[in-house]
């Protein structure tokens, strides 16, 4: 007989959970120990917050001659970060998180164009040295930051450890990011509800995914109040200023890390991201600055 479980935990430096249905709770417990163990590798090797994570280690070489060995995964990483790069027109760019010394949660003031244009010399994909075997950060000062990439991968992962441990019927959710394992007993998807980027209490949307993925991204959990004015923390590369144009976007897609990236991408083009995302051929939701809502998630 199968019945529910939901273990509820912190990864990411956000709240998560896994909910599934099992024949035991002490099944239950050894599929979630498996989740809960892989999240938490992933997030030592990937963290820029962790002195000893491999991706600390390629930043500390910056500069200095040394390469940083590859394995699989992680070059399968940086190859889909070099697709994001390529997709997006150069914008979703994992060498660009060094604007957060400018751009910081503490920060009370803007910062002087001098400052934004020293930072933006150590920005560049294309200038990463990269292979199947190694990677260098060629300036001291340079930065790797998987940010906008492992949380999302890291939903698809557990989903298919659970799928892999005989689980078919489960989702998961990583900081707002979802996976889903297989549709309810019943064959009905998941409910999932979309809350309103200025009124969190206020839901904007619901729907019911029995496979896929969905993941949000916004200016609505991390911004900057400087004079009065609201500012994203997501920032554009190649200006080195927080991008203006929409509130958030949502994106169902087959995968978490898909469907992540597209809602960054979006939100990284501006006012030029509800277009982009029309041509995307992907359900989303668009919040534009205004509060005007394009939903596209059931067409």
């Amino acid at each position: 007989m199968l019945q529910v479980f939901d273990f509820p935990f912190q990864a990411m430096g956000s709240p998560c959970s896994v909910q599934f249905y099992a024949d035991s709770a002490a099944r239950a417990e050894d599929v979630f120990r498996s989740v809960q163990t892989r999240i938490e590798a992933l997030e030592q090797r990937y963290s820029r917050y962790r002195d000893d994570s491999l991706l600390t280690e390629i930043n500390r070489r910056a500069g200095t001659g040394v390469k940083t060995g590859l394995d699989a995964e992680t070059f399968a990483l940086l190859h889909y970060a070099d697709r994001c790069y390529l997709e997006s027109q150069q914008l979703f760019d994992v060498t660009s998180g060094v604007l957060r010394r400018l751009w910081g949660p503490r920060q009370t003031q803007l910062p002087s164009k001098q400052d934004v244009a020293a930072l933006l010399s150590l920005i560049g994909w294309q200038k990463v040295q990269w292979s199947e075997d190694a990677i260098y950060l060629p300036q001291t000062g340079m930065e790797l930051d998987f940010g906008g990439i492992v949380k999302e991968y890291a939903a698809d992962v557990a989903a298919g450890i659970c799928r892999q441990q005989g689980i078919r019927h489960g989702i998961i959710e990583l900081g707002g990011d979802i996976s889903v394992i297989g549709p309810l007993p019943d064959g009905q998807g998941w409910p999932v509800a979309i809350r309103d980027p200025r009124q969190p209490d206020k839901v904007v949307a619901q729907f019911r995914l029995a496979a896929g993925a969905v993941a949000s991204s916004g200016d609505y959990e991390r911004f900057l109040l400087i004079d009065g004015v609201r500012y994203s923390h997501l920032l554009n590369p190649k200006t080195g200023w927080p991008v203006a144009g929409l509130r958030a976007v949502s994106i169902v897609a087959q995968h978490c890390v898909v469907a992540g990236s597209v809602a960054t991408i979006a939100m990284l083009k501006a006012k030029n991201g509800l277009t982009w995302l029309h041509g995307s051929g992907l359900p989303f939701l668009c919040c534009q600055s205004h509060g005007r809502l394009i939903d596209r998630l059931q067409h």
